[in-house]
């Protein structure tokens, strides 16, 4: 087993790594940019190290991150998920200087990295995928043929990265020129790499993942379904497993297809297959992310398996101690992400200090986060700042304990999405399971709701309506 893991990332997936390492006996290494000086996570690992020379640079310089671990003697790096989690290079350089990379080898990552290269994989042995076209679209001309041949709408994606990045909906000719020139400048950005292809907009589907874990012997098993319907802009806010729509037939049918794209990847540590599942109930392979997700507490909390820790066994070398037939699912399981962002304006991010913080408790309440009074929301990162996960044993149990959970979660000073996600729990098309990816968008009454205001905004508001009166 490893002596030292340098966590290669921030906020709450540091935090968690740390937690995991600690239970394990392993001593862990943080690194942080100039802002995260006072965070949880640094506070929290054996050692930590300023990297930079900016907020985000030093997270992305591959070759700073690796002497850092030489210089420490760290034998392993995490890279979490974002940053350099799906960088075939950084994973080379790990191996190059004879660090345990935590994650899939550098030939996965470049596989299954390229959503074109994965598709073809997955056609090559018989996993249906969405129509979409054999490569990246060059032209603005191959882009209308193959929209007007399988017909509107149609779907613009990166072929590098994801998170919503790059993803345009086109419904007409008019409209691809432009999605397909911002969806190239946002990729390019994002990911180094300007590549898209187009596929056929599947429209209202549910998005259902499978979280494989595999070890370095070739065995590999899934650990159920995800269903992240629950999105905005291509982007999960909730995160449900197991998913209502999957008989125990169709779960054992496509997560026998996950194990088997998996091997033939020549896959190992921890990744989700993604699918798309029409209104007839067939599904279409997407993608696969190679890597630890956000969304993983879920899948946690209903087969009592670790999966952060299990990354850590695998990149060890040590083998799976568990069978497929082992793996039970335990009741439901629900994610919020409480985002530091505004729901009623677009989800436009909201920034500044953590004025009061208390989060909730109980049977069945998991909270992981690195938020505190005082602590101030940076600009410079994803806007997540804490998830709550909820289990019970029913659906209906689960949904209100998930909204009693949030009526108790207490965080001012930026507005967040609680009361967004309140109303989506006491809303009877999702209390009965009725919703698909196209949920918020048919749903306008989710973003009427007042904000609740605590005593330290009623000071703020009162000084600044002092302040106005008096500079009359």
């Amino acid at each position: 087993m490893f002596n030292k893991i340098l966590v290669a990332n921030r906020g709450e997936i540091a935090m968690r790594i740390i937690r995991a390492c600690r239970e394990l006996n392993i001593a862990t290494v943080a690194i942080y940019a100039e802002c995260d000086a006072t965070a949880i996570y640094v506070k929290k690992a054996n050692e930590a190290y300023l990297v930079g020379p900016g907020p985000v640079e030093g997270f992305l310089d591959a070759r700073q991150i690796v002497n850092v671990a030489r210089r420490v003697g760290a034998d392993a790096i995490h890279p979490g998920y974002g940053f350099l989690s799906e960088n075939a290079e950084f994973a080379h350089l790990c191996r190059e200087t004879g660090i345990t990379f935590i994650g899939p080898t550098p030939e996965a990552l470049e596989l299954l990295g390229n959503k074109v290269q994965a598709r073809k994989l997955a056609k090559t042995i018989g996993v249906p995928v969405v129509p979409g076209t054999d490569g990246p679209v060059q032209t603005l001309e191959e882009g209308l043929k193959f929209s007007r041949s399988v017909g509107y709408p149609v779907i613009v994606k990166a072929s590098a990265g994801g998170g919503g990045r790059g993803l345009r909906v086109v419904h007409s000719d008019e409209d691809l020129h432009e999605a397909m020139e911002s969806g190239a400048r946002e990729a390019l950005a994002a990911f180094g790499n300007a590549d898209l292809f187009i596929e056929k907009y599947i429209e209202r589907p549910h998005h259902v993942e499978f979280q494989l874990l595999a070890d370095k012997d070739g065995y590999v098993v899934h650990l159920g379904e995800r269903d992240c319907s629950i999105q905005r802009r291509h982007q999960k806010i909730i995160e449900i497993a197991p998913s209502l729509i999957l008989t125990p037939r169709l779960r054992a049918q496509m997560g026998e297809i996950a194990i088997s794209l998996a091997r033939a990847a020549k896959f190992h540590n921890a990744g989700t297959i993604e699918f798309l599942v029409d209104q007839e109930g067939q599904y279409y392979f997407i993608e696969m992310n190679p890597r630890i997700q956000v969304e993983h507490t879920v899948t946690e909390q209903i087969t009592t398996i670790d999966i952060v820790q299990s990354q850590i066994w695998i990149a060890a070398g040590r083998p799976l101690v568990f069978g497929q037939h082992e793996v039970n699912l335990q009741g439901y399981a629900i994610q919020c992400r409480i985002n530091a962002e505004d729901p009623q304006n677009g989800f436009r991010p909201s920034t500044g200090k953590i004025t009061a913080y208390l989060s909730p408790g109980g049977i069945g309440v998991r909270i992981d986060g690195v938020v505190y009074k005082d602590y101030t929301v940076p600009p410079y990162y994803d806007a997540l700042l804490t998830k709550m996960t909820v289990q019970g044993r029913t659906w209906d149990e689960t949904v209100r304990r998930t909204h009693r959970s949030l009526e108790e979660f207490l965080l001012r000073g930026v507005k967040t999405t609680i009361p967004f996600m309140m109303k989506i729990m006491a809303e009877p098309d999702f209390r009965a399971g009725r919703f698909d990816t196209s949920y918020l968008d048919t749903h306008p009454e989710l973003y009427e709701y007042e904000h609740e205001l605590g005593a330290e905004d009623l000071v703020v508001a009162l000084s600044a309506t002092i302040a106005a009166y008096e500079g009359l």
